[in-house]
């Protein structure tokens, strides 16, 4: 049963409601969704969060004991891109723009199952302390907001949720529905309940009002990106002023490591990818993404054009990885 909603207005197709009431509101007694993923109980939507105006979606799926509230955007995948003749890249490969998001969702698709065990292998366990720095960068309080892009395993967002507190929320959201899936189990596996809610949709046209967020975070999502300026337009939108973004990614390392650091990305990364994860070519793509990713000092002027004051990045792991802050003033 497909669930109808009242409306004031529209954003990139979703529906915004000016005060929403709290995510507690909507866990209510669960019906089958028509179109909902993996035939999970449903509720009919409510809104995201209790603040701000955030978006309202057309449907829902909540866990009868838990309120967990995962929202999908019509019950579909989003329109990822409207262009028609702009070429990007897709590793080392030059595609159409509107074919590079189909490309990206493949590989996710494929590499979900094994996605935190390949992760542990790849970065020695390194990824762990990397996105706890972020997290503690955030500087997040009780009762605020923090938006979780590309979060799909949901590492960031379960942090989150436990610095905001009951009073605060926290949306998890992705493209790639396969990574949402594992990260709502996560969550609730972790007792995350009552103020976190899972949103399937494109960081490029984000359906939510302008000022949502005191956080909005991309840990290692921004790379598959097509129009990263757009993205980064839009992330800018919903901060609120004073509000801080954190972009988490691949970078470029120090040239004195550089030399081992191609030989492992493009000769180790591939088998373990090959012998665990059964795909052998989904993290050939991950070297090559990294390397068609813009540089520190690259993406830090895009922050800039985009909006972004009192911008900065910090080096990890000899610049393997960086960490990018901006603020809306």
């Amino acid at each position: 049963m497909r669930a109808t909603t009242t409306t004031t207005g529209e954003i990139a197709g979703s529906r915004i409601l000016p005060d929403p009431p709290p995510l507690a509101a909507f866990v209510t007694t669960p019906t089958v969704l028509e179109g909902a993923p993996d035939g999970r109980d449903a509720v009919p939507t409510g809104v995201v969060a209790r603040n701000g105006g955030l978006v309202q979606q057309t449907s829902g799926i909540a866990s009868e004991s838990l309120n967990v509230v995962t929202l999908w955007i019509a019950s579909r995948t989003p329109q990822l891109m409207d262009k028609d003749s702009e070429k990007t890249h897709f590793g080392f490969a030059t595609v159409d723009a509107r074919d590079k998001a189909r490309r990206v969702k493949g590989v996710f698709d494929s590499v979900s199952e094994r996605y935190d065990l390949m992760n542990d292998l790849m970065s020695g366990g390194l990824h762990r302390l990397w996105k706890r720095f972020a997290v503690e960068q955030a500087g997040l309080r009780p009762g605020q907001s923090a938006l979780d892009l590309a979060g799909g395993s949901g590492d960031l967002a379960l942090q989150f949720a436990r610095r905001v507190g009951d009073s605060g929320y926290v949306i998890l959201a992705d493209i790639n529905a396969a990574m949402l899936s594992r990260g709502r189990a996560r969550l609730i596996d972790a007792g995350v309940a009552g103020n976190l809610a899972v949103a399937q949709l494109d960081a490029e046209k984000l359906p939510f009002a302008g000022a949502s967020f005191d956080r909005v975070a991309i840990a290692f999502g921004l790379r598959n990106v097509t129009d990263k300026e757009k993205a980064l337009e839009s992330m800018q939108r919903v901060l609120k002023p004073g509000g801080k973004l954190l972009i988490l990614e691949f970078s470029r390392p120090k040239d004195a490591i550089q030399p081992v650091y191609d030989w492992y990305s493009f000769s180790i990364l591939p088998v373990l990818g090959k012998f665990v994860a059964k795909d052998e070519a989904s993290y050939r793509y991950l070297a090559e993404s990294i390397r068609m990713h813009p540089d520190q000092e690259t993406l830090l002027r895009m922050m800039e054009a985009a909006g972004f004051e009192r911008c900065r990045y910090q080096n990890l792991s000899g610049g393997i990885v960086a960490l990018h802050v901006g603020y809306k003033i």
